[in-house]
């Protein structure tokens, strides 16, 4: 093997180190969730040569750098304050959602009109619109990191694959029985996962249009799924109140997590693949153990249902938004409220971190966006100015844009 170069990545912190084996380019990550600014950076280096054999001693000056590299970022303050820099008023019916891609250059909404649009995020220019469904279009989704293609799901039951560079429709992927609700890339983007009203999800290979394998099980609607970060296992999380962990390349169901006692709403993997958290109509968050299956802790506190949880970048912290208006912080080593975030008058659909982790964003039905300080619970910014309930929110990569998609028929770019 030949060390070629390193790169870095920023959210969360991480050496990327590119090398050549057996004639082939491959990449490998060293992740480093627990890095701080003030983190002592020989100590740091010395723990990251003795795991990575490619890391020489000659390299030792260079991996130094990176890693102060990272600190000046993680240590680089966020005051930030959002001002509305556009509304985007071009679909004629209510979004169903939006998304980044990963360099935040741009962005792509779907609505009840049967169309996905696709932005400029600097400009707020309509570069492309994507036509052909038959219905509504519920799921969208960029490949990150490339960003070059898009997929969309459709109540039509199908699922469709784009360019976002040209609006080309490279391929429909049919099978379903049902609407598709939910969608994903893995990460390596060869593969696009759709989860339906059908009660399965399926796998498509990207480069042949081609259905890889149906994932099989669940007695209900599938509304949410996901891959974790190396992309060798999916979740889905459905209506019948399980979340099933399956193996990628085989389609074999590895684990049921039972012990919900209403509809999932939202499952997803922490950054290092050891922790699940699902929410649930039971009012409740449960963790569970990636690798066993097994239930380690239920987040309680809310008074009405868990409408959507997340993990911040490094997994240390997990949110959950909920219909009793309110959202909370948990810290997922300890598994206790750190804080719970108050303020909206409406039930909270959306919530995620910014790629820093120093801010939380929600989007509720009393037609607000919130900005706030999960270590404090402050409200640090209310982003006001949609006429109906906002359903979607989302940061860029950089964290230093957000759009909100509305039942008003806008989606708005705050910078």
């Amino acid at each position: 093997m030949r060390l070629k170069r390193f790169l870095l990545r920023y959210y969360p912190p991480g050496i990327i180190l590119e090398y050549e084996k057996g004639g082939e380019t491959k990449n490998k990550s060293i992740d480093l969730l627990d890095l701080t600014p003030v983190a002592d950076v020989d100590a740091v280096v010395e723990e990251i040569q003795k795991i990575e054999p490619l890391i020489t001693a000659s390299r030792t000056e260079q991996v130094k750098q990176l890693v102060q590299r990272l600190q000046e970022k993680l240590g680089q303050h966020d005051d930030h304050k959002f001002y509305l820099f556009k509304v985007l008023r071009a679909h004629i019916l209510p979004l169903t959602n939006v998304a980044f891609n990963k360099s935040g250059s741009n962005f792509i909404t779907g609505s009840y009109d049967r169309t996905c649009k696709v932005w400029d995020t600097a400009s707020g220019e309509e570069l492309h619109t994507l036509e052909g469904h038959r219905n509504v279009v519920y799921a969208i989704a960029f490949n990150n990191p490339y960003g070059d293609k898009i997929a969309t799901g459709s109540f039509d039951k199908t699922c469709k694959l784009w360019s976002s560079e040209t609006g080309k429709c490279y391929h429909t992927f049919r099978g379903h029985t049902a609407e598709i609700v939910c969608l994903s890339f893995n990460p390596q983007s060869t593969l696009v996962a759709t989860g339906s009203m059908d009660t399965t999800a399926k796998l498509w290979n990207i480069q042949s249009g081609e259905e890889s394998v149906t994932l099989t099980g669940h007695s209900a609607e599938i509304i949410s799924l996901s891959f974790n970060t190396t992309g060798d296992k999916i979740i889905t999380g459905s209506f019948d109140h399980t979340v099933s962990v399956w193996d990628v390349g085989s389609g074999r169901r590895m684990h049921t997590l039972i012990g919900h006692r209403g509809e999932i709403s939202s499952a997803q993997f922490n950054w290092d693949c050891t922790l699940i958290a699902t929410g649930s109509m039971d009012k409740t968050c449960t963790l569970w153990d990636a690798v066993s299956g097994k239930c380690v802790a239920t987040l309680s506190g809310h008074e009405d249902e868990v409408l959507d949880v997340c993990f911040d970048y490094t997994g240390q912290l997990i949110a959950t938004a909920s219909a009793d208006g309110t959202a909370r912080v948990y810290n997922a080593a300890s598994r206790k409220c750190i804080v719970k975030l108050e303020g909206h008058e409406g039930e909270i659909s959306k919530i995620c971190f910014n790629p820093q982790g120093s801010r939380i964003l929600t989007g509720s039905s009393d037609k607000t966006s919130r900005l706030w300080d999960p270590r404090t619970g402050q409200c640090l910014q209310v982003l006001e100015g949609h006429t109906d309930e906002i359903f979607s929110c989302a940061f860029n990569y950089e964290g230093n844009a957000i759009i909100t998609g509305s039942k008003d028929n806008t989606c708005r770019i705050w910078r």
